[in-house]
């Protein structure tokens, strides 16, 4: 006897249940979701939906909770002074139209960031005064922790960009090292290197100056995370200031800034 087939359509799930499901996924998959059937394209279009995966990307308060902080000023929030781009009013905006905004204006801003790292590295490395300022701006901009593993911990981001946004999720976001530590082995960057080098001045010794000192580490960005050496990341974190007066980040793949033509600048 042939077994009877029970086959059961996707629309007799019920609504909530459905919208649960969805609420598990990326934007990427909502939208390839949505394209399967009426029913889950009814579903992913739901603003209730589109908001719970903004509040989980950019941990948004509720506009009760935030002042009354609206849609339409969150879209705007993470666009730079000046930015040319079109901006819907607030009663044109539905959740997924304000996530899509927020996406974009994100990416506008990070692409900016990447723009001044790149125009300040020179001979492959950077200075730590043109570091720290790029992640305070991504500070400035409000990026959540997803926005930073998208636009910075990408394989096609230098070492520099990538060492960006790992300081900014760890000193200003405070994420705790694992999850840190998950994304960029996701992300195939866990292994990368750099030479943070540092120039100080040289000590009084009987009524002279020593030559200044110079001390060069190489890290990857997982020991940075994994805390195997809080001496370099001190330096970046509090850059050129006192007794330190030059820092410098250079890709290990590149000549480490110790080379002569820094050396002689410093002394």
């Amino acid at each position: 006897m042939a077994i009877p087939r029970c086959e059961q359509s996707w629309s007799s799930i019920p609504d909530d249940i459905a919208l649960q499901i969805a609420s598990f996924l990326e934007a990427a998959d909502v939208c390839s979701l949505g394209s399967c059937s009426r029913f889950w394209r009814e579903i992913c279009v739901s603003d209730f939906l589109w908001m719970v995966l903004a509040k989980r990307r950019w941990q948004m308060m509720d506009s009760s909770a935030s002042g009354g902080s609206s849609l339409f000023s969150m879209v705007t929030d993470g666009l730079h002074e000046g930015a040319a781009q079109e901006v819907p009013t607030e009663a044109m905006l539905g959740s997924k139209e304000f996530y899509i905004h927020k996406h974009r204006s994100i990416a506008h801003s990070v692409s900016t960031i990447i723009k001044f790292v790149e125009r300040c590295t020179q001979n492959e490395s950077i200075e730590v005064g043109y570091y720290l300022k790029a992640v305070e701006d991504l500070h400035s901009c409000r990026l959540s922790f997803k926005d930073v593993q998208l636009f910075l911990f990408a394989r096609r981001c230098s070492v520099l960009l990538n060492l960006v946004g790992l300081h900014y999720a760890l000193i200003w976001l405070k994420i705790l090292p694992q999850e840190i530590m998950e994304a960029l082995h996701n992300n195939g960057v866990s292994d990368r290197e750099v030479f943070v080098s540092w120039f100080k001045l040289g000590r009084w010794f009987y009524g002279f100056r020593l030559h200044d000192e110079h001390r060069s580490h190489k890290i990857s960005l997982l020991g940075l995370v994994m805390n195997k050496d809080d001496k370099v990341l001190r330096v970046l974190n509090r850059g050129a200031v006192h007794e330190v007066i030059r820092v410098y980040i250079t890709p290990v793949k590149a000549k480490p800034a110790e080379s002569s033509s820094l050396a002689g600048t410093a002394n």
